[in-house]
């Protein structure tokens, strides 16, 4: 009990220095989860022991992830599954699919056909759309062309590995495991429809639950925390991976306020991103063997850049072939590929299935969860690098590159100085007419023709 008060007064005073260190950080470049991360595994059981896994700390953390799913469940919409963007992004996953099995077929240290191999294979196809969100929602994405663009290939680049996982890590027969799958979506099913029916029958026990849920009983968040529990315990029973149930669980509530609801929302996002979540990525990175990944760095850039092959390349080509899409810029494309190139959670849940199925040796398993932490940093950093070049002449600079490479520095120093300018001038314009916030990626579409000259004589600030 003392050891694991120790560990949680910790991980606590982690979660609370964590946002003030981002805050000091310039332009935010770092994000929340990497220090989280980070932190987990400076004061871990690899390094200085202070915070130590435990069954309590395991089941906070399993909460944890829980919570990310079930938020991240609730995110995605049914626009996001359907239409052509949705469409598009379910072929692109399939294919990105395809391509991580054919690289784990060829990499001699994994078997495609094992638990181990298969898991590589899944956690190179994986978007991590929970730790994305709060990021897009910092950066003002959500609402723009390519917040949309991230939404649907992310959805799919979460949900599908996470089916993927159910059908091909489990050690059961193949006809055991769909058979289980589909008791659970029965069940899942059940747990949707009885509150629909409650709702629409207008039962006693529904307008209880209405009237009490700002009251002492807080009744509508119990009912939520009830299915969230119930629906990862029933995914435990029956030998499901925990993150199955949280998923449907916020599926559910999105299924049953497609409208949303602000107060419940803001009260789960606190229990959620004020203890839980923090606790988890903490715990995610107590698990990392430093030593390990040390003593493997090869493993750790090669998993890196074969993310970069096999999730973002696809993303980039499918977002260039897209009929609604192919009149993007090549930043905006970039950025959308780099940003659902971000993997984490996923990543820890699979290493997590083949190191308990003694597939998977614990350090090989650390160098690849510190590969997905690295991706949360790395990922967004690119995309915002890309970001700032949406309405700068990334294309005039790079072909300036070409002729005269001697002269890269001065050419990228005055690429950087132009599109400081462009972005300072085109936002003050925007103010000047009105506009409210002003998002880098609605620039282009609110200037005619895309691009707005800079004065010749305007400085490093755009006056």
């Amino acid at each position: 009990m003392v050891t694991d008060l120790v560990s949680l007064a910790f991980i606590a005073l982690i979660a609370f220095l964590c946002p003030i260190i981002c805050k000091l950080i310039p332009n935010k470049a770092v994000p929340e989860t990497v220090l989280l991360l980070a932190a987990g595994a400076l004061v871990g059981p690899h390094v200085l022991n202070i915070v130590q896994v435990t069954d309590a700390t395991s089941l906070l953390s399993d909460l944890g992830l829980a919570f990310l799913f079930l938020l991240a469940g609730y995110e995605i919409s049914p626009k996001n599954l359907t239409g052509s963007e949705g469409r598009r992004g379910a072929a692109t996953w399939f294919i990105t699919f395809a391509i991580a099995f054919l690289v784990v077929v060829a990499w001699p240290s994994f078997s495609v056909f094992s638990v181990d191999g298969m898991a590589v294979a899944i956690a190179l196809t994986t978007t991590a759309l929970g730790t994305l969100l709060p990021i897009l929602q910092e950066r003002g994405l959500m609402d723009t062309r390519i917040g949309s663009e991230i939404l649907a290939y992310g959805t799919w680049g979460e949900l599908l590995p996470v089916l993927a996982m159910t059908l091909l890590l489990s050690t059961r027969a193949k006809w055991e495991t769909m058979l289980i799958l589909l008791a659970f979506i029965v069940i899942a099913l059940a747990a949707a429809a009885l509150p629909k029916h409650a709702r629409r029958v207008g039962s006693w026990l529904y307008r209880f639950v209405i009237e009490n849920a700002n009251t002492n009983a807080q009744m509508l968040v119990r009912t939520v925390n009830l299915l969230l529990i119930g629906l990862t315990a029933i995914s435990a029973l029956f030998d499901l991976d925990i993150v199955l149930g949280a998923f449907a669980a916020g599926f559910i509530m999105r299924y049953l306020i497609p409208e949303g609801n602000p107060t419940l929302e803001m009260k789960h996002s606190a229990m959620a991103y004020g203890f839980f979540i923090p606790l988890f990525f903490v715990m995610s990175g107590a698990k990392i063997d430093m030593t390990a990944v040390g003593a493997n760095p090869g493993l750790l850039l090669m998993f890196i850049a074969l993310l970069l092959f096999v999730r973002a390349l696809p993303i980039f080509v499918s977002l260039s072939l897209g009929k609604t899409s192919r009149d993007m810029t090549v930043p905006e494309r970039l950025t959308v590929a780099f940003y659902c190139t971000t993997a984490l959670p996923i990543i820890v849940a699979v290493t997590t299935v083949a190191v308990s199925a003694g597939a998977m040796d614990q350090a090989t398993a650390s160098v690849l969860v510190a590969a997905g932490g690295i991706t949360v940093f790395i990922m967004p950093l690119l995309a915002s690098i890309t970001a700032r070049s949406v309405n700068a002449d990334l294309g005039r600079a790079l072909r300036e590159i070409r002729d005269e490479p001697r002269a890269i520095a001065h050419i990228l120093a005055e690429h950087h100085r132009h599109e400081r300018a462009l972005h300072r001038q085109l936002k003050e314009r925007l103010r000047a007419a009105g506009a409210g916030h002003v998002d880098v990626f609605d620039l282009t579409e609110r200037c005619p023709g895309g691009v707005c000259p800079v004065p010749p004589d305007a400085d490093d600030d755009g006056r």
